[in-house]
């Protein structure tokens, strides 16, 4: 089944509400006015279940097929946008300085809500579609959020699936894996204490600023020496604070940054090594560091029946040469993580075309990639859920 036509008439329509979207976006689970816009749509579409508030701010819609009873399929959009200041120039701008659609959640929410359309209009399929719009993907655990809500429970979901555009790949063109395709991401503070002293008398003092700077170039050998070259692991410190004078030597620093692993068991390692190199290179020079690590979003593991099914539906949509199964794993995270977590799927990437990156001010989503991503909905529906 190659791009459906429906989907192609229906660009036009699906850009408007994208555009909508983009001009009115929220942040985390403050999405009111967007659950809104799509909880109605769901209603217009006629979805035998609308219902809102699942993860705080979340939306689901069922739609029963025509053929009888069957499973559940889950197919997940995140809704929210980011707290960046546009410059996309775009006609469509964000209306709200400092927020804006720069990962293309409006793209995935109104492509979503193309196939729903068209799924309740067909119904050509046995079982139900659970159409999930997800709050607060960008670092607010949303999907956490409807996972501990009961959700998968509530509807019966055996199976979710997930896309997102990827800027740089050709419209048309689709990508994924098998296993980890996107990292597991936590975040780390450390504190340093030493004592403080005047700058011109260093040996009156502990000098948690040199502790702090032995520290962070400690830390960059867990992936330089301590990794296996061929498991990934990124270690990075992103802030230090400590001091405000030029002539004093601080009581402490404090240091906070990000991890990134494709696997649990380099997780644990990584954790466990800033941990024991924070505290005893502080140890050493008389200071003592306190580690706080927060572990985030998990890795987001395509698990490997389903992800043959998506590739061979995407291969129907787009054709061989433009669906590739080795895509390399990024090690960016996405909380669609804790739903593959609670039910087997997969994600998979759309292209997007040559346009600016993702979280950059410049971004737009890319109208074009609209009828890839509702056939691919459709069709991965109609497919999976065969009579």
């Amino acid at each position: 089944m190659p791009l459906l036509n429906r989907a192609s008439e229906m660009q036009e329509e699906v850009a408007g509400w994208r555009r909508q979207l983009h001009q009115n976006p929220e942040l985390l689970f403050d999405v009111h006015e967007t659950a809104a816009f799509v909880a109605d749509k769901l209603r217009a579409f006629g979805c035998d279940i609308v219902e809102t508030g699942i993860g705080r701010t979340g939306v689901v819609g069922i739609i029963r097929g025509s053929r009888g009873d069957g499973p559940t399929i889950g197919f997940r959009a995140d809704m929210d946008a980011l707290p960046i200041l546009e410059a996309s120039g775009k006609e469509w701008s964000s209306k709200t300085p400092g927020k804006m659609h720069a990962c293309g959640h409006d793209g995935h929410t109104s492509m979503l809500l193309g196939a729903a359309k068209h799924l309740a209009e067909t119904r050509n399929f046995k079982g139900s579609v659970a159409v999930i719009f997800q709050p607060a993907e960008e670092g607010g655990g949303g999907g956490l959020a409807m996972v501990k809500d009961g959700m998968m429970e509530k509807f019966s979901i055996s199976e979710v699936y997930g896309m997102h555009n990827h800027p740089g790949m050709a419209v048309g063109e689709f990508a994924t894996r098998k296993g980890s395709v996107m990292a597991a991401a936590d975040q780390f503070d450390i504190e340093i204490f030493g004592r403080s002293g005047h700058a011109a008398q260093p040996h009156k003092s502990i000098d948690p600023v040199l502790a702090a700077a032995q520290v962070v170039v400690a830390l960059q050998s867990i992936a330089a020496r301590e990794a296996d070259p061929l498991q990934s692991v990124v270690v990075t410190v992103t802030k230090i604070h400590g001091g405000d004078a030029y002539n004093v030597i601080p009581d402490g620093v404090k240091l906070s940054g990000t991890v990134r692993t494709l696997l649990p068991a380099m997780r644990d390692m990584a954790e466990s090594r800033i941990r024991e190199i924070a505290s005893g290179i502080a140890m050493a020079m008389g200071a003592r560091a306190e580690v706080h690590y927060h572990r985030g979003y998990p890795v987001t593991f395509n698990h490997a029946d389903q992800t043959d099914f998506a590739l061979d539906v995407l291969r129907k949509v787009a054709g061989d040469k433009a669906v590739s199964d080795d895509f390399p794993p990024a090690m960016g995270a996405e909380d669609f993580s804790y739903m593959l977590e609670a039910r087997p799927g997969a994600f998979v990437f759309i292209g997007n075309g040559d346009t600016a990156n993702l979280h950059n001010s410049s971004y737009d989503f890319n109208d074009d990639a609209i009828p890839y991503g509702i056939s691919y909905w459709v069709t991965l529906a109609e497919t999976s859920l065969a009579a």
